[in-house]
């Protein structure tokens, strides 16, 4: 769900008056920004620490933002290309790996879309969330899954199956609007 650039504009500016208020920008950006982050980075907890470093910093510089019309995601978007290449640099610099190179249009389409499938996996019903978060984000398999859930091994599969297909036509639907 994106808001209209007018809605944006008075959170930012609501934000600007009251830091508090930026829990809203933060819950209307983190899935995008983390995204972002994560298709650039090794580690899943680096991707934490640098979304949460993008955020840091947004909030920190917040009252020099100035609104020109411009989703604040591009904003966002910049401080975390510039955290991840200080990561880089910070991390990889002596195995002489370069950074990413600048982040182009289908980069920032891939993080929009990897933000809707995390968006779309939270609202999925509990049991098959926790089923696709063991499967896909732990790596687990579904022997291990159907142990820690106290579940049968059909069970597990046939919720994977289900909460596959729902995410398959929530992410269709989006597609299409």
């Amino acid at each position: 769900m994106v808001e209209s650039k007018l809605d944006e504009k008075l959170l930012i500016e609501a934000a600007q008056g009251d830091p508090r208020r930026f829990a809203d920008l933060y819950r209307m950006h983190f899935d995008r920004v983390y995204a972002y982050v994560a298709r650039r980075v090794a580690t899943r907890s680096d991707a934490q620490d640098l979304t949460a470093e993008v955020f840091q910093q947004a909030l920190a510089n917040l009252r020099r933002f100035e609104w020109r019309g411009v989703p604040f995601a591009a904003w966002l978007y910049r401080i975390a290309a510039n955290a991840v290449t200080d990561h880089h640099h910070r991390t990889e610099r002596d195995q002489n790996v370069p950074p990413n190179p600048e982040p182009g249009r289908d980069e920032y389409e891939r993080a929009e879309r990897r933000a809707s499938l995390y968006r779309a996996v939270r609202e999925l019903p509990a049991d098959q969330r926790r089923v696709i978060e063991m499967r896909f984000a732990e790596d687990r398999n579904i022997a291990e899954i159907a142990r820690a859930l106290g579940r049968s091994e059909g069970a597990v599969k046939q919720l994977q199956f289900r909460a596959l297909g729902s995410l398959r036509a929530r992410l269709d639907e989006e597609d299409d609007a």
